[in-house]
C-alpha cells in the first residue's frame, strides 16, 4: 500500500513520534494506522513522544577536543538526577564524537546521523527516554577546527570552546599558549562576553545602545551639547562589559584581556587573535514551569 503524507502527518499527529518513524512505522504495517501505533509503542518512541510535551532544562553541558577540532553540546534531562545517570553521560559523550567526526549541519541533520550500526541518534535518543522515562533531547552544538581548546565549569553547567590564530602555529604547542588558551576559555565562562571584539558588535545592536544611552542622557536633564560626548564615553563602557578582549581580565582586573594577550604574544614572539568563542550555559533562555505546591494540592482534592 503507497504510503502517502496525510497518513504519515495523521499518525505523528496522534503520536508524536517523528516523520521518519512515522513514515517506517507505516511501511511496515502495510498503511494500517493500528498498526503503525503499535508498532511505535513496542520501540518505545510512542512512549516517549508522550513526554516530549514536558520542559527538559536540566541536563548537560559537555565539550570535546581532538587535534584541531573542538566541540560543545548541551543535552537537556527533566531533571539533574537524570544528568547524572551513566547511560545519559555515555550517549552525550557518544553523540559530541560524532559532532567532531562527520561536522553535521544542524540539529535534524545531526539526529539523522547513524549512532551505531543498527540505528540513528534520534532512534538512540527516543530509547533512551523510554528506558529512563523522561523527556530529553539535545539542544545545541556548535564545532571549531584550527588553534582551538575547551573549558567546561561546575561539572557541566557551563561549556565553553575557543578559535585562536597564530601567526606561527608551531607555538600552539608551547606551554604558556596553552595556559593562556585556558585562561581566556575561563574568562569567557566566568565574564559572559556577547562579543570578540567592538568590530564585531553588529551595527543595529550599536545604534539601539547609542540611542538607549542618549535618551537617559536627557532623561537626567543633561545638555544637548554634551549628549553626544556622554553617549561616547558610555559606549566605551558598554564596550568593556560585553566584548570579550575589552573585558578585565578576570585573573588579574589592572589589564584589558588584550593586554594579556599582547604580552603572552610578545613572550612566544608571534603574533595571536582570538577568533571565536561558543559559551553554553546549561538550560539557558529554557522558561522552566513553576509549579505552585498548594495549588497542585487544591487540584487533586478537586
Amino acid at each position: 500500500m503507497a504510503i502517502t503524507a496525510k497518513m504519515v502527518s495523521e499518525l505523528r499527529e496522534r503520536t508524536g513520534c517523528g516523520m521518519m518513524d512515522c513514515k517506517r512505522a507505516l511501511t511496515e504495517a502495510d498503511g494500517d494506522m493500528e498498526k503503525a501505533i503499535e508498532i511505535l509503542r513496542e520501540k518505545g518512541l510512542a512512549a516517549a513522544a508522550k513526554k516530549a510535551g514536558r520542559i527538559a532544562a536540566e541536563g548537560i553541558v559537555y565539550t570535546a577536543v581532538e587535534g584541531d577540532v573542538a566541540v560543545v553540546i548541551e543535552v537537556n534531562s527533566e531533571t539533574d538526577f537524570v544528568a547524572k545517570n551513566q547511560e545519559f553521560i555515555t550517549f552525550v559523550q557518544n553523540v559530541a564524537a560524532i559532532v567532531l567526526k562527520n561536522n553535521p549541519g544542524d540539529i535534524d541533520a545531526l539526529y539523522a546521523m547513524p549512532y551505531d550500526q543498527s540505528k540513528t541518534i534520534r532512534d538512540a535518543l527516543n530509547e533512551l527516554i523510554a528506558k529512563i522515562g523522561e523527556n530529553m533531547n539535545v539542544r545545541r552544538f556548535e564545532r571549531f577546527e584550527g588553534v582551538v581548546c575547551d573549558y567546561v565549569h561546575g561539572g557541566g553547567r557551563i561549556g565553553v570552546i575557543v578559535e585562536f590564530s597564530l601567526s606561527d602555529k608551531e607555538k600552539a604547542n608551547d606551554a604558556k599558549f596553552k595556559e593562556f588558551a585556558k585562561d581566556i576559555a575561563m574568562q569567557v565562562a566566568a565574564a559572559n562576553p556577547q562579543y570578540t571584539k567592538k568590530d564585531s558588535v553588529p551595527a543595529d545592536v550599536l545604534a539601539k545602545e547609542k540611542e538607549i544611552l542618549r535618551a537617559q542622557a536627557l532623561n537626567e536633564g543633561k545638555p544637548e551639547a554634551i549628549v553626544d560626548k556622554m553617549v561616547e564615553g558610555r559606549i566605551s563602557k558598554f564596550y568593556k562589559e560585553v566584548c570579550l578582549v575589552e573585558q578585565e581580565y578576570i585573573k588579574d582586573p589592572d589589564m584589558s584581556v588584550a593586554k594579556y594577550m599582547q604580552s603572552v604574544a610578545k613572550e612566544l614572539g608571534c603574533d595571536i587573535d582570538i577568533i571565536r568563542f561558543a559559551r553554553f550555559e546549561k538550560g539557558e533562555g529554557i522558561e522552566k514551569k513553576e509549579d505552585n505546591f498548594a495549588d497542585e494540592v487544591a487540584k487533586m482534592i478537586k
